[in-house]
């Protein structure tokens, strides 16, 4: 996961933000800069200085040179720095924004998990993201039995410590598999970041921000066909039925057969709408 890697880029430009997005998300997942994207999903809901974050990011990790266990730099990161859960206000969307929880020092295990991983990049230690349900952690190859809760400033915990989490995300009768303690990568990240957002703002009710989340997660690879639909009923209820018509078009591309051509027919009828 390449967090920090490559040519700083220029913000002061011009920038497209959703087709910078869309640039990266298209490498593959290990050459995806985590950081960089995640603050260009923040900048789809805010301005920000995201050179200045990264430089954020780069100053983070200087102070954590000469720290090469996993554990020990994750524990500096965040404890060390002040970094803590969200408890009070968990689903507060600035939570999933990455230069407020810079900003802010607070934010969930994901957001929490992103600067981690910034910087165990920066510094070339072995550090990756885990996708356990309801609560996102952060393992290594170096200790394989052993994850660490960004939630918790980088907690240290075996088997039964990773189903407590669990149990206290999702609730008590949630029984941890222990086939989803697996890395997950740049893409899973962000798709998962993505939709703790689409979550936050449906429940707000607040379409806008939902329709630049949707169509963001749609761009990253792994998200099934299918959820390019939904864009298009969002689309559709604001008027753009040109853009709907379009996301029915590129799922029908993608899913073919009769499938696709019942997308396609809910194209052609989206665009008999613009006569």
């Amino acid at each position: 996961m390449a967090c920090g890697a490559g040519p700083p880029r220029r913000y002061g430009d011009p920038v497209d933000t959703t087709e910078r997005f869309v640039e990266l998300v298209g490498r593959a997942a290990a050459e995806v800069p985590l950081d960089e994207a995640a603050l260009l999903v923040a900048r789809h809901d805010h301005r920000l200085d995201v050179d200045g974050h990264l430089r954020q990011l780069d100053a983070l990790a200087r102070r954590c040179q000469g720290i090469d266990e996993p554990g020990a730099l994750v524990w500096r990161v965040l404890d060390g720095e002040g970094f803590e859960g969200n408890r009070a206000h968990y689903y507060d969307p600035a939570n999933s924004f990455l230069d407020r929880v810079l900003d802010r020092r607070l934010g969930i295990p994901i957001s929490l998990a992103v600067v981690a991983l910034a910087v165990a990049g920066r510094l070339d230690v072995p550090l990756h993201a885990v996708g356990m349900p309801g609560h996102l952690l952060l393992g290594s190859s170096a200790a394989p039995d052993r994850w660490f809760d960004p939630f918790r400033g980088g907690a240290p915990l075996d088997l039964s410590g990773a189903a407590a989490a669990q149990r206290q995300a999702l609730g008590r009768e949630a029984d941890l598999d222990p086939g989803t303690l697996r890395p997950l990568d740049a893409h899973g990240v962000l798709i998962r970041m993505l939709g703790n957002l689409r979550s936050i703002f449906a429940s707000r009710g607040d379409q806008l921000s939902l329709t630049w989340v949707l169509r963001l997660r749609a761009a990253v690879p792994g998200v099934p066909p299918e959820e390019r639909a939904e864009l298009a009923s969002l689309l559709a209820t604001q008027g753009q039925f040109a853009s709907a018509a379009d996301e029915l078009d590129a799922v029908a591309d993608l899913l073919g057969g009769d499938l696709g051509d019942r997308y396609r027919g809910g194209a052609a009828r989206l665009r008999a709408r613009l006569n």
